[in-house]
């Protein structure tokens, strides 16, 4: 099955759309089951990476080429666009946190979990660590569900707990070995989230990575949906929504936060981009917010 055919999906069932910026969805994989019926078929998610936390049951579960089965406690991380799927018994559960690539970017500092590479963990119940994650999960799912005011500023950290108790878990163990395209985009996608600000043009991301301009853009169009100049101009808008969104800052100056020397410019793109200008898109959010 090529990357062109595997199906992409909001989340599983539903078709793939935009996201909102800081996008965050909990859900049980039980609360599915009419749909996968236990059978879960390859695919990907194009925005946001993926938390799933079994904690019931047995089954197989496959990440790119690799597969394992695994009986509960296990838990997986599956950034954007990796391919995955599963085959559970009956009754098998798990808690999926779901969140959006910005959001994801805004975490990884208070992460020890890399978040451009997957991984699969299982364990034995009654572990320190796997207590501890399991206490934060359920956190994270208990915020979610009481969807109380100031969810949006709750959910990261206690995300980011979570990712860090995942690398602990992880500690030791072999990596999961990414396709060559994959693994190429996600070293790009690492890059682009330590350089877009600066604006670096193409043949320096090329450059940097030690390859080509064809096998560069090939791999990004494969596994991110989009060309290198597409992916880093996506990266600087969603930084420049999240500002926009969560914080005072004037348009200016989120404008050479992002990496534009000319706030007009920016304002020029901003509007291309979603229709608006940056100052109508705030205005525009903040009152969906507190309608």
């Amino acid at each position: 099955m090529s990357q062109f055919s595997i199906p992409e999906f909001f989340v599983y069932g539903e078709p793939a759309r935009a996201l909102d910026v800081g996008f965050f969805h909990v859900e049980t994989v039980l609360a599915r089951e009419g749909i996968h019926r236990g059978r879960v078929q390859p695919h990907k998610h194009p925005q946001m990476g993926q938390i799933t936390f079994w904690t019931s049951g047995r089954g197989n579960y496959r990440i790119e080429q690799f597969s394992e089965d695994f009986a509960a406690p296990a838990v997986s991380f599956v950034p954007s666009g990796v391919v995955h799927g599963f085959v559970i018994e009956p009754g098998t559960d798990a808690i999926v946190v779901s969140v959006a690539d910005d959001a994801l970017a805004a975490i990884a500092s208070n992460s020890l979990l890399r978040l451009d590479r997957p991984v699969f963990i299982t364990g034995r119940g009654g572990d320190t660590l796997w207590q501890k994650l399991e206490t934060s999960i359920l956190a994270i799912q208990a915020e979610y569900v009481d969807a109380l005011p100031g969810m949006d500023k709750i959910l990261p950290p206690l995300i980011a707990v979570a990712l860090s108790g995942i690398a602990r878990l992880g500690s030791g163990q072999q990596s999961i070995e990414l396709p060559a395209a994959g693994a190429l985009a996600a070293r790009l996608r690492h890059l682009i989230d330590r350089n877009f600000r600066e604006d670096w043009p193409v043949e320096r991301y090329v450059e940097t990575l030690g390859t080509t301009r064809h096998l560069l853009d090939k791999a990004a169009q494969q596994m991110l949906g989009r060309g290198v100049r597409q992916a880093v101009n996506e990266r600087r808008l969603v930084e420049a929504k999240r500002l926009l969104a969560f914080t005072i800052r004037s348009v200016e100056d989120i404008a050479f936060e992002t990496g534009f020397n000319d706030p007009a410019y920016f304002s020029r793109f901003f509007r291309k981009a979603t229709g608006l200008s940056p100052a109508a898109w705030r205005r525009e959010r903040l009152g969906a917010s507190t309608d």
